[in-house]
C-alpha cells in the first residue's frame, strides 16, 4: 500500500508513542485498506468508507472503529468514550507498544473491514427541521440579496444563524443578532467560522 506522507509527518510529531504508532500502521498497511488523513489523525477507508482511525494522547495510544459497534469484541477491548452521545465509534486503547497484539489487532481490522463492505454503518440521524424565525424570516423576505446568499450557505450554516437568532428569548434579542447576523450573511461567512 502507498503510505502517506501526511500520515509520516503525524507520527513523526508523537514522539513519546512513534514506536506504538507505527506497529498500528503498519498493521493497517498490511490490509488492503486505504491511507488518508481525516480529522487531523491517520484513517484508514476501503471504498471510501471509514473503517478504522489511529491516534495518539498524553496517556495512551488508541485505535477508532468508525463502526466498532458491530465487531464481535470476544476479547472485550472495545470502549465507548461518550456513552450515550456515540453511537457506532469504539476504541481500543495501549498504554505501550507491548500491549499491541498484532495478530489480534489484524483480527479486529479484518473484521472490521468485512463488515463495512457488507454495509454495517450507523447512519446520521437526520435533525428535524427548524423553524426560522419570524424575524429572519422577514429579513429574507424584503432583500433579495440577503435571501440569495442566505440559501447559499450550506445546510449546517444556515442552522447555525436559525439557531442563534432563535434562541433569544427577547424580540430585541433576536433583532440585535439579526442586525449583526446579516452582514456575515452576506459576505458568505458561517456564524461560527472564526473558530474553525
Amino acid at each position: 500500500m502507498e503510505r502517506n506522507k501526511s500520515v509520516e509527518e503525524f507520527i513523526s510529531k508523537k514522539s513519546e508513542w512513534k514506536d506504538a504508532l507505527e506497529k498500528l500502521r503498519s498493521i493497517m498497511l498490511s490490509t488492503e485498506l486505504v491511507e488518508t488523513v481525516k480529522w487531523g489523525i491517520p484513517a484508514y477507508t476501503v471504498n471510501g468508507k471509514n473503517v478504522v482511525g489511529i491516534g495518539a494522547f498524553k496517556s495512551y495510544v488508541g485505535i477508532w472503529f468508525y463502526n466498532g459497534v458491530f465487531l464481535k469484541d470476544t476479547e472485550k477491548k472495545m470502549i465507548n468514550a461518550q456513552e450515550g452521545k456515540t453511537k457506532g465509534l469504539r476504541q481500543w486503547r495501549f498504554n505501550s507498544v507491548h500491549e499491541i497484539d498484532e495478530n489480534l489487532v489484524l483480527q479486529y481490522v479484518k473484521e472490521a473491514i468485512q463488515n463495512q463492505k457488507e454495509g454495517k454503518e450507523i447512519k446520521p440521524e437526520k435533525s428535524k427541521p427548524i423553524d426560522i424565525p419570524v424575524e429572519l424570516a422577514n429579513a429574507l423576505e424584503e432583500n433579495s440579496d440577503l435571501k440569495k446568499s442566505f440559501e447559499e450557505l450550506t445546510p449546517f450554516k444556515q442552522k447555525e444563524y436559525i439557531e442563534y437568532i432563535a434562541m433569544a428569548k427577547r424580540e430585541a434579542t433576536r433583532l440585535s443578532r439579526l442586525e449583526k447576523s446579516v452582514p456575515m450573511i452576506l459576505e458568505g461567512i458561517g456564524l461560527n467560522d472564526k473558530y474553525r
